[in-house]
């Protein structure tokens, strides 16, 4: 019985990291086979509002702004919005300094979802991009997420979250890298089979009219917003070709603050979004859902450890087989080990800071679970340093 349940276990956390990357990926190729996609084109381009939030962001915000005139749209099509409620510093001031951009500004600081909730209904465009204010968009962004809405079954298009990393990197810029060029192909994939299932607030868009208040305690705004329109029955599509490239944490520990809050975020939004675990309701939707999402914040941590002592129980009974599986859990914990060591002392080790990441990654699951039971995550938190800019959090 041990040994069944440890194999199960392990079939667990491998479908939850690895195995629904290649099912999607033999679903994807199947599916090509019997339809190929089909290409929408707008007879003309839908009006836009591009929309950040933005608190007490003076060292950047000039930077940011440049970046958003810069984007390729034509110029009586989009608008630029920027909310900067609670900002003490220079930040709405700056603002001011571009006739082009609308400024909002509250003196109070009640989260980015009441900023967002705030400024919709002074939205009039067709659609609204939400981006945040220390990440950098391509120049076509807008164009490439635009060109989607002409599928009249499009609710929402997610744009593709990069990190800039360097050879020199450390454990947060290279576990968060590699972790995020994973995420992407998976969501092109979710997208390509039905749906992404919840966006980056990094950058993403949706239907102005289909834009529904968030509960004002929510922790992962976005990611409850485009998961609830997705249950409407609109597909949310993935678009690489826009992008927001952010600079990684500084450090594993800062890294650490947003994957528990991340965490806390998902296991709130599994508890509000109960419906969608029902597959004869919402399909497709739900296999998604629960593969990609549902099982990385609840079972597949939570095995790990079991996975470790059962495994321990098995091996000393003397089978040579778990032995060596054993033994290979030890080398790759000990790797992390190492990851954690060498992250520290700011050596690079690429090999350890993988195991490291995913480590840590877990870890702020049970962090994160701990939190919400308590409820002491606030809408309002402490930002993540960046290694040359902070994240911004409103």
């Amino acid at each position: 019985m041990t040994d069944i349940i440890f194999w199960f276990l392990i079939l667990l956390v491998f479908y939850a990291y690895l195995g629904y990357g290649i099912l999607l990926f033999l679903i994807i190729r199947i599916k090509r086979i019997f339809r190929k996609p089909k290409l929408y084109m707008h007879n003309d381009l839908p009006t836009v509002t591009l929309m950040v939030a933005a608190f007490n962001e003076e060292d950047y915000i000039r930077e940011k702004i440049d970046n958003t005139l810069s984007l390729d749209y034509p110029k009586g099509k989009i608008k630029y919005l920027f909310v900067t409620d609670g900002s003490s510093d220079r930040t709405p001031d700056i603002v001011k300094q571009y006739p082009e951009v609308v400024l909002m500004h509250h003196p109070e600081r009640r989260g980015k979802i009441a900023a967002v909730e705030r400024a919709m209904p002074f939205v009039d465009t067709d659609i609204v991009i939400f981006t945040d204010a220390n990440t950098f968009v391509n120049k076509d962004a807008v164009q490439n997420i635009v060109r989607h809405y002409a599928d009249p079954t499009v609710g929402g298009v997610a744009g593709e979250k990069r990190i800039k990393s360097k050879n020199s990197d450390e454990a947060a810029g290279a576990g968060e890298g590699i972790y995020w060029k994973y995420e992407s192909q998976l969501k092109k994939w979710d997208s390509e089979l039905y749906s992404v299932v919840g966006a980056a607030g990094e950058l993403f868009s949706i239907r102005t009219s289909l834009f529904r208040p968030v509960p004002k305690d929510s922790l992962i705004e976005d990611f409850y917003m485009t998961l609830s329109i997705a249950m409407e029955g609109h597909r949310i599509i993935y678009e690489p070709d826009a992008y927001a490239e952010e600079e990684p944490s500084a450090s594993v520990k800062e890294e650490l603050k947003r994957k528990i809050r991340i965490a806390a975020g998902g296991i709130q939004s599994i508890v509000r979004l109960v419906p969608l675990l029902n597959f004869f309701k919402h399909g497709v939707l739900s296999f998604e859902y629960i593969s990609h999402r549902v099982l990385r914040w609840t079972l597949a941590p939570l095995a790990l450890p079991f996975i470790f002592i059962l495994n321990l129980l098995l091996a000393i009974r003397g089978d040579l087989f778990f032995q060596v599986i054993f033994g290979a859990q030890v080398g790759f914990y000990l790797l992390a080990l190492i990851g954690l060591l060498l992250e520290s002392r700011k050596i690079k080790l690429k090999i350890a800071f993988v195991p490291y990441y995913f480590c840590i990654m877990n870890y702020a699951v049970y962090k994160g679970f701990m939190r919400y039971i308590k409820g002491n995550q606030s809408v309002l938190w402490e930002k993540a340093k960046r290694r040359q800019i902070e994240e911004v959090s409103t």
